[in-house]
């Protein structure tokens, strides 16, 4: 006997029952859309899974029955069309998707509605058996997001487990760093000269006085260095014609003008070409360099007609090479002397940095931070200079002014004074 109220229908066929409710939408004929579950042994279950569904659609969590059966790869490929997000991040979570998310759902067939929380487990356990531990953490933080987005369309709740923190305190372990000394750098720069010619020793200094990200530095072109920008800047924007007009009494060459870099854009890989970027996290900044510097890559430019300002050995940007194998890896670890017809050309032997062997590029970056702060420069002077962004009211209404600037440019001189100081035993 078939139990019905106004929104819930349930009825026998043979050995089991069926129930039906109302989804709350209606079909272009005017008549009422059911959704329908059957498979029940008994009529009361059947009725209560009916008024549970209601109880969703009242409240905005159910899961419609065709929207639950959305297969993996077709929300993998909503979800990546959905995506806003910088360049490299954009390329990082599309790789764990292409990679390893659709290839083992596809395989399956799985709906998302399928993956409950065995499944989810199921999966990591697949990711942690082929990735390294950090490789797997960022696969499964990508798939935590798809998951977490499909709620509550396609799934009333996310089967992602959350790590609580329970127990002892285990701290994360750090990157072992030594400090940064200019006699290091030094050595780095002269060992980059070997490697890629003078362009190597001003990208070096460069890297450790301004802070600037590698693909930053990669993709620095003519008109947004010194002494050529601002002068030559494209002024690309014209909202910013006021801040155009100002870098102009401010930085330059001669009198009380300050040399420095616009940071505008960083180079990467996109459709199989080097492309143009904004740097990460729109960091768009610029970079006051001591006087030093400034004669560095005045004589730089004038030393090449390229484009890039760092341009790599066959005179192309450093972004299309693999510089950390090609490049840095020899200029940090040393290398031996290279001679003979079947190398590219004679090389004399490259002694090793010990603070820097085995160590990563990036880490000149973290050097110029630790420099900045050893000085005593303002917190938000330091970190405006690495592109970072400040929080809070500090960030609000602090702003980099020019005696902060100028208080810069004379400590990094001091520290390049010292150095040589201490290289000639004369006083600079």
């Amino acid at each position: 006997m078939a139990r019905i109220n106004q929104h819930v229908h349930v009825e026998w066929r043979g050995g089991t029952c069926r129930v039906k409710w109302w989804s709350g939408e209606y079909l272009p004929n005017g008549r009422k859309r059911y959704e329908s579950k059957g498979g029940f042994t008994d009529e009361t279950v059947a009725y209560q899974h009916g008024q549970n569904k209601l109880y969703e659609i009242r409240h905005g969590t159910h899961v419609k029955n065709r929207d639950g059966a959305t297969l993996m790869t077709d929300w993998l490929d909503d979800w990546l069309d959905a995506m806003d997000h910088g360049h490299l991040t954009e390329r990082t979570y599309r790789s764990a998707v292409e990679t390893h998310i659709r290839p083992y759902f596809k395989k399956q067939n799985a709906s998302v509605a399928d993956v409950d929380i065995l499944a989810y487990r199921a999966f990591k356990k697949h990711v942690n058996s082929k990735l390294k531990a950090g490789s797997a953490g960022n696969v499964m933080m990508v798939f935590g997001m798809i998951l977490d987005d499909a709620v509550p369309r396609l799934i009333t709740t996310s089967p992602v487990e959350r790590t609580r923190r329970r127990g002892k305190f285990v701290k994360k372990p750090k990157e072992r760093k030594k400090d940064m000394t200019p006699e290091a750098v030094e050595q780095l720069a002269i060992n980059a000269q070997t490697v890629f010619g003078q362009a190597g020793y001003v990208f070096i200094w460069t890297m450790a006085m301004t802070g600037m990200r590698p693909a930053e530095l990669f993709g620095l072109t003519r008109e947004y260095c010194y002494p050529n920008w601002p002068g030559t800047d494209p002024r690309p924007d014209p909202e910013e014609s006021e801040r155009y007009d100002e870098d102009m009494e401010r930085y330059g060459q001669g009198g009380e003008l300050m040399p420095a870099i616009r940071v505008e854009r960083q180079v990467q890989y996109a459709d199989s070409k080097l492309q143009f970027f904004p740097p990460k996290y729109d960091s768009h900044r610029t970079l006051v360099v001591p006087t030093f510097l400034a004669d560095l890559l005045a004589e730089l430019l004038e030393s090449h007609d390229r484009d890039w300002v760092f341009p790599a050995i066959l005179g192309g940007s450093l972004g299309a090479v693999n510089f950390d194998y090609k490049y840095w890896r020899d200029i940090a670890d040393g290398a031996d002397e290279r001679s003979g017809p079947r190398t590219r050309g004679a090389r004399p032997a490259i002694p090793a940095v010990p603070s820097f062997k085995g160590k990563r590029l990036y880490l000149l970056r973290h050097g110029a931070k630790a420099w900045l702060d050893e000085d005593g420069h303002s917190k938000f002077a330091v970190e405006s200079r690495m592109g970072h962004e400040v929080p809070g009211v500090e960030g609000v209404y602090s702003s980099v002014t020019v005696p902060m600037e100028r208080a810069i440019m004379k400590t990094l001189q001091e520290r390049w004074d010292g150095l040589q100081e201490r290289l000639t035993g004369k006083n600079v």
